[in-house]
């Protein structure tokens, strides 16, 4: 794991260097957290390369799992300058949620929010478990990139090709009130869903006004 980890960060770092980013609503982020607190950024698992390079070094804490791939993707995010809560929504769970809470009075948080497998575009509950205990607001946001690899993966993890452009999305931000029910709660995941199929469909909105030989 540590050499795939020292193998992988160079490489990102020398890709991500070429990017080109158009970024819509980063106003959002300051505007929540200014009324409510640190932010809670929540996106698909198949984006983690876009959000790791757009967000390096802001001290963000970033759930992944106790897994093989979880390890790995954690030894090379905390050398993007973000920390690491352990577990997912199958194993240690409770314990990494916990520690976020903790963690989410000092810091900003980030959740791959269908990870660690799945099912792809289906948010699992924890971003908007975090909001209900903290007060913190959900921050979701997307990113497309105008030319990419996809991985064979469940979530088909996009690879943003070298001096491509990268268009990222921050998606209307809220809060699940501190007695919200496990209705309520259902009805704010499901709204975290839409949030992000509107951040994705304005990704690729933008992505039409880009010169069509920048696509794919």
């Amino acid at each position: 794991m540590a050499a795939i980890a020292a193998l992988a960060t160079p490489i990102l770092q020398l890709l991500s260097a070429t990017w080109r980013w158009r970024v819509e609503g980063e106003e959002r982020i300051r505007e929540a957290e200014r009324a409510g607190g640190h932010g809670i950024h929540a996106f698909w698992h198949g984006r983690i390369l876009h959000g790791t390079a757009h967000f390096r070094h802001r001290g963000i804490i970033v759930i992944t799992s106790e897994n093989f791939d979880g390890e790995w993707i954690a030894r090379i995010i905390r050398r993007f300058g973000f920390g690491t809560a352990r577990g997912s929504t199958s194993r240690g769970a409770r314990k990494a949620l916990l520690q976020l809470v903790r963690d989410a009075r000092a810091h900003p948080t980030a959740f791959t929010v269908d990870g660690p497998r799945g099912p792809a575009r289906v948010a699992q509950p924890g971003a908007v478990w975090l909001s209900k205990a903290t007060g913190n607001p959900v921050i979701p946001f997307h990113a497309e990139a105008a030319r990419h690899w996809s991985m064979r993966s469940w979530d088909r993890t996009q690879i943003p090709k070298p001096f491509t452009t990268l268009v990222l999305v921050i998606g209307e931000p809220f809060v699940v009130p501190r007695d919200a029910d496990d209705g309520a709660l259902e009805r704010y995941r499901l709204r975290l869903e839409r949030e992000l199929g509107a951040a994705e469909a304005r990704c690729h909105e933008l992505l039409t006004q880009i010169n069509p030989d920048q696509r794919r």
